[in-house]
């Protein structure tokens, strides 16, 4: 039984990225690179509540031009001007 949940605990807490696109489509032509960034940063929670990952609350043009947008200019790398995100 202990054995059962455990196995149930890890396919959980990992069947968020296990399932995610690797590359998303959002509106204004945006495209966002889901594998390349969780390769990157190792770390689900800098985007999502959880590490198990899932949808993001509160995800729009606000929480993206301040967590995505900042995140690059703060590490220097990715787009940060209108035209590098919206084709």
């Amino acid at each position: 039984m202990k054995l059962r949940l455990i196995a149930i605990f890890a396919i959980t807490a990992f069947a968020g990225s296990a399932f995610a696109a690797d590359v998303m489509e959002f509106k204004r032509g945006v495209k966002f690179n889901h594998k390349a960034h969780q390769e990157l940063l190792k770390d689900c929670t800098k985007c999502h509540a959880a590490a198990a990952g899932g949808k993001i609350e509160g995800f729009g043009k606000d929480f993206a031009h301040k967590t995505c947008k900042g995140c690059h200019a703060e590490g220097k790398k990715g787009p940060t001007a209108c035209k590098d995100c919206h084709k």
